[in-house]
């Protein structure tokens, strides 16, 4: 069990004090209580991950009038959101950039998903066939079009 002292201010005059309590439950006996909180704190960001699912994805939401329609339609939007983090994850880190890229990296991985769609899928593009090839024009620029153009370059 992890107690958090949380003090409400206005200004510099103290309002209040309150405490919030977070439980960690593990079947490990051998870490200690440090080693449980520091474990539980760096796994995969799962706060962030619940509430995109919820209100980010809109995933927990039952739009349609059947069980097996809202699960299909459940079942889509967590692989919506697996498929970003797993863009995120094969963005490739260069050694001569490496702290910029893995900073890049995981940008990527906390963004909402809106901001995920916006910045990397909805971008304007015009193909165009010409011979025997296939052209891809993109007609805007995004500050992480060079990240997009490293995950392209990964495939």
């Amino acid at each position: 069990m992890l107690r958090k002292t949380i003090v409400e201010e206005q200004g510099q005059r103290c309002i209040g004090q309150d405490y919030r309590y977070f439980f960690y439950i593990t079947n490990d006996r051998t870490m200690t209580p440090e080693q449980v909180v520091y474990e539980a704190n760096g796994r995969c960001n799962q706060e962030n991950l619940h509430a995109q699912l919820k209100g980010g994805v809109r995933a927990l939401r039952a739009p349609l009038n059947t069980f097996n329609a809202n699960w299909a339609y459940m079942v889509i939007v967590a692989l919506a959101w697996s498929l970003k983090a797993w863009f995120a994850l094969t963005i490739p880190v260069e050694p001569s950039s490496q702290i910029q890229h893995e900073a890049d990296r995981e940008r990527v991985l906390r963004m909402e998903f809106r901001s995920f769609v916006q910045r990397f899928i909805l971008v304007p593009a015009q193909i165009i066939r010409t011979g025997r090839r296939l052209i891809y024009r993109l007609l805007a620029w995004r500050p992480e079009l060079p990240i997009f153009f490293r995950f392209l370059d990964a495939l």
